[in-house]
């Protein structure tokens, strides 16, 4: 059963929505960016159904000043107490309750690599998440430029429009240049990295390969045990195949 329930952060009234289940063990989810806790593509309200049909209660809701929620929409790194707040409301909607994943996509799972160690929450799944500080993407990830090039020119067809001179070269060397840069190390990912150094439970770290964010966090974060990678460019997981491989990932996370 779904409904609706209204719980505050702070002097803000904010709204979530419960997917009920029998199960000790639930999902919260957390919205990234402006996105609404329906998810693009209503993608998080169809996994919260799909998770919850498998026994698993399940909270999403929006941060303050997103969506339904009252309130001024903060930045990523400002919304800790919006996280404590919906666990709170989760577990007085869901009695039953005794652990909680949580569960994030880009700069949502970089707010709980930041912040899990010091909320009620035991295990976690992170997708896709969001190490980009400032505005210029391509000179933060070298390596991400490298492979798209390498996959460019892997392509004949990509060599027919350069030796047809369909290609600016001038864009094409500046790209060039910066795929041979040394990527400069980010401080957002260090923060990551340590928060979730703190963070006792396990972690499950899913990256959709082909998508940009995903690659500008492998260049960033390295090689880490916990990854496991899907051979999409979906951000979202919005082809079915991708619902199905984070759908099966979540629920594994879940036992």
């Amino acid at each position: 059963m779904r409904r609706i329930v209204e719980f505050a952060c702070g002097d803000d009234v904010l709204f979530g929505t419960l997917d009920a289940a029998p199960g000790p063990f639930g999902l919260l989810i957390v919205s990234g960016g402006n996105e609404i806790r329906a998810g693009s593509w209503a993608g998080q309200a169809q996994l919260a159904a799909q998770v919850a049909a498998a026994g698993h209660p399940v909270f999403r809701y929006d941060r303050r000043g997103v969506g339904d929620s009252a309130g001024v929409n903060r930045d990523f790194r400002e919304t800790r107490d919006d996280i404590a707040a919906a666990i709170a409301a989760f577990r007085t909607a869901a009695p039953g309750l005794r652990k909680i994943a949580g569960f994030g996509n880009c700069d949502a799972a970089g707010a709980l690599m930041l912040f899990a160690a010091s909320l009620q929450i035991d295990a976690l799944v992170l997708a896709n998440p969001w190490t980009v500080e400032g505005e210029d993407r391509a000179a933060q990830a070298p390596a991400a430029l490298r492979r798209r090039y390498a996959a460019k020119f892997a392509d004949p067809a990509a060599w027919k429009r350069l030796l047809g001179g369909a290609i600016d070269l001038r864009k094409l060397a500046t790209g060039l240049r910066q795929a041979a840069a040394t990527a400069p190390k980010s401080a957002l990912a260090e923060q990551m990295r340590e928060g979730l150094a703190q963070f006792g439970g396990p972690v499950d770290i899913l990256l959709a390969e082909r998508d940009r964010t995903a690659q500008l966090f492998t260049a960033a974060w390295g090689d880490d045990g916990r990854i496991a990678r899907l051979a999409s460019a979906s951000h979202s997981f919005a082809d079915q195949a991708a619902r199905a491989w984070l759908l099966k990932r979540v629920l594994d996370a879940l036992g």
